[in-house]
């Protein structure tokens, strides 16, 4: 009786331990998400703002829009955004799944040959290592540094990749931040920039724009900076997601704990109460014992 008394101390203590842990992890995160949310809302509107821009400006114009080139899906890359580190529930599981599932239903015809992963966090690269794609793990640590200027960088080694025809589609997997509890998880088409699709009967024409100065010099400077701010917005919304979704995680944790901190206290005092029941009758056998004999 003595070992298990011990043995629920002893994993009553590991509890309340991890508990700890989980807590202060909650209250990092939900530091960490203020901020984080803070720079993706304040940013969103304008990013969204200029992707209709350029997918407007691409649909209508009769300027050649090298990003906008279609051409035949020989070659893709997939960028995979997820977090550095894990307990973050399935925020980085369902990254992987979707990259998997766009494989599988997308590119079921191209061999692993004439796909590549780009990896921006290290969670993906540590599922997907052994796959026999191409990887791409430049920006894999992208999240220690992250600013607008490294972010470009990656940006551009993509649209320098385009351009070149090393790939001839580009999709960028991410979860994009709803709230603290909710992360959507988005596949979008980064390259060829897409064009509006206009419903059949619709006579809706593209908004006309007025250029100043030339158009071809506007689009040449302006297409290359949305691209940017696009991708960037991406990354915020995939580090804003990560808090949130580890912020939840931990405070689920810490429920969880609680709950078998309960249940571990009450299996305590029920064997405390059985020892000492058992030491009793052993005590009041004892005596009457002595008094027969």
């Amino acid at each position: 009786m003595a070992g298990k008394l011990k043995e629920v101390r002893t994993r009553i203590s590991s509890v309340t331990s991890t508990q700890q842990i989980t807590k202060a992890m909650k209250m990092v995160s939900a530091a960490k998400l203020r901020r984080a949310q803070d720079a993706i809302t304040q940013m969103r509107p304008y990013a969204i703002k200029m992707g209709e821009l350029l997918s407007n400006i691409a649909s209508g114009s009769d300027v050649k829009i090298d990003y906008a080139q279609q051409r035949e899906i020989k070659n893709v890359l997939i960028v995979a955004i997820t977090s550095d580190k894990g307990l973050a529930g399935a925020f980085n599981t369902n990254v992987v799944k979707a990259i998997k599932q766009v494989i599988a239903e997308k590119y079921s015809k191209l061999s692993a040959d004439n796909i590549q992963i780009m990896f921006i966090g290290k969670k993906a690269h540590d599922v997907l290592k052994r796959t026999a794609y191409k990887q791409n793990i430049e920006h894999k640590e992208l999240f220690q540094k992250l600013s607008f200027e490294n972010v470009t960088t990656a940006t551009g080694k993509i649209k320098e990749g385009f351009l070149k025809g090393e790939y001839d589609e580009v999709m960028v997997v991410y979860n994009r931040f709803k709230n603290a509890a909710t992360q959507i998880l988005e596949t979008e088409q980064f390259l060829p920039i897409k064009k509006l699709e206009i419903p059949a009967g619709n006579k809706k024409q593209n908004i006309d724009y007025i250029f100043d100065p030339e158009k071809e010099q506007m689009i040449e400077e302006l297409v290359p900076r949305i691209l940017n701010t696009t991708f960037f917005r991406y990354v915020l919304d995939s580090n804003a997601s990560e808090h949130g979704a580890r912020m939840t995680a931990m405070d689920k944790a810490s429920e969880n704990a609680n709950e078998l901190l309960k249940e571990l206290k009450i299996a305590y005092n029920r064997a405390r109460q059985a020892a000492i029941t058992t030491e009793l009758t052993e005590i009041v056998s004892g005596a009457a014992a002595q008094q027969g004999n």
